[in-house]
């Protein structure tokens, strides 16, 4: 299968991030194709590949995917024996619904710690409103909730590592760089994500990025 994911800026681009290590997950060669975002050519280029002119996006052989959440149900569909989401009916209704609960939820965090995989750890300036750490507080939750219920065979989420993994990193990538105090579970899970191999090779690719959006 011929698979192409175009995406944005590997320092930025969060939902970009999302896809590609859910494709990594599936071991499918793929090629890539990265435009930058916030230029004046950017939404022209991206409009010839996606009808909404967003990342990420998924060209297969029938067409193109155009949401992160639909490309990850399109792999895990595609690629069963991956199982990209958990086994157990009931433990893949949870991934599922935390990938979702991510995928429309935690606006404050997302609002006040962008994703900047470049950004030396520190803590900003003004302390953390209480939307943020209201957000904060849910994730840590979340991540001890599915740790105890459902990791026991391994460190991520759910165990092994998945679709659920890869919705979260960018999460774990802001707590990082804006150096935020977490429980030990939750640094834990942290330190777990940035070990990854596939999150690696996507952070150490976006810290030779160039581009800077103000």
């Amino acid at each position: 299968m011929s698979l192409t994911l175009i995406i944005g800026n590997k320092n930025y681009s969060s939902w970009s991030m999302r896809a590609a290590l859910v494709l990594e997950l599936t071991e499918e060669p793929y090629a890539e194709v990265r435009i930058p975002l916030y230029q004046q050519a950017s939404r022209a280029r991206l409009l010839s590949h996606s009808p909404t002119g967003k990342v990420p996006v998924l060209l297969t052989e029938e067409g193109p995917i155009w949401d992160s959440l639909a490309i990850a149900e399109y792999l895990a569909e595609t690629y069963g024996e991956c199982h990209l989401w958990p086994r157990g009916e009931y433990a893949r209704a949870v991934a599922r619904s935390v990938c979702a609960e991510m995928h429309s939820g935690f606006a404050a965090l997302r609002s006040h710690l962008p994703m900047d995989l470049r950004r030396q750890p520190k803590p900003l300036a003004l302390p953390l409103p209480a939307t943020v750490q209201e957000d904060i507080g849910r994730i840590c939750a979340l991540w001890a909730d599915c740790r105890q219920r459902f990791g026991a065979d391994g460190a991520f989420l759910f165990g092994h590592a998945g679709i659920a993994d890869a919705f979260y990193a960018p999460v774990a990538a802001r707590l990082r760089g804006y150096a935020v105090a977490l429980p030990e579970p939750a640094a834990a899970y942290v330190e777990t994500l940035y070990q990854w191999p596939a999150f690696q090779r996507w952070y150490q690719a976006a810290l030779q990025e160039t581009e800077t959006i103000e």
